[in-house]
C-alpha cells in the first residue's frame, strides 16, 4: 500500500524533526563539554546519534513504501543550556514535542486506514515513553543533587558510561 500524500508529508516532517532533535542534542552536548562534564556531554552525543537512527527508520519505511523521503529545512530550536538542569529540561521538552508528533502521525495512519505504518509507529511510541521516562528520572536526580558539585561529578561519571557515550566534544 502506498502512502497517502498527507501521510507522506507527515513522515517527511517527522524525518526533519528527528534531524532537528539530533542538532538540539548535539548543542546540549557542546554546552556540557564547555562545562567540563564529559560524561553528560557524551550522553547527549549518544542521544544525538540515536535521533539520526530514528530518522533513518522513518526514511527506510518510506522507501519500502515507494515514497521518496525529503529532508526539509532544519529549524532547530536554538536550544542552549547554561546548567545541567536546563539541558535536561530542554531535552525533555523536545522529547515531548517529538512524542506528540508521532502520536499525530499514528492518528493520521488510523484515520487513513494505513495499518502498514502502525508497527513502526507503535515502536516509536514505546521508544518515546522510554525516552521521556529516562530524562525525567535524570531531572529528578539533578533536582535532588542541586548545586552539589560532588553529586554532579557522580552523575557525570554515571551518564558517561552509557553505551555510545564516547565521542563527546573535547574542550582543548
Amino acid at each position: 500500500m502506498d502512502l497517502t500524500d498527507e501521510l507522506e508529508q507527515a513522515f517527511n516532517d517527522q524525518v526533519t524533526m528527528e534531524f532537528e532533535a539530533a542538532v538540539v542534542y548535539r548543542q546540549l552536548s557542546i554546552d556540557m563539554a564547555a562545562k567540563d562534564l564529559p560524561g553528560i556531554a557524551g550522553w547527549f552525543t549518544a542521544q544525538a546519534e540515536e535521533e539520526q537512527v530514528h530518522a533513518a527508520k522513518f526514511v527506510d519505511h518510506m522507501l519500502d513504501r515507494g515514497a521518496t523521503p525529503l529532508i526539509q529545512a532544519l529549524r532547530p530550536s536554538g536550544t542552549h543550556a547554561d546548567t545541567v538542569l536546563e539541558a535536561f529540561e530542554a531535552a525533555l521538552a523536545h522529547e515531548k514535542k517529538v512524542s506528540e508528533s508521532i502520536r499525530e502521525i499514528y492518528r493520521l495512519a488510523q484515520r487513513t486506514g494505513d495499518i502498514d505504518s502502525l508497527p513502526l509507529l507503535n515502536w516509536f511510541i514505546e521508544e518515546q515513553l522510554e525516552e521521556e521516562a529516562t530524562v525525567s528520572a535524570i531531572i529528578a536526580r539533578i533536582t535532588l543533587i542541586g548545586e552539589d558539585g560532588s553529586g554532579l561529578i557522580r552523575l557525570d561519571a554515571e551518564l558517561g558510561r552509557r553505551p555510545g557515550a564516547v565521542g563527546a566534544p573535547s574542550k582543548n
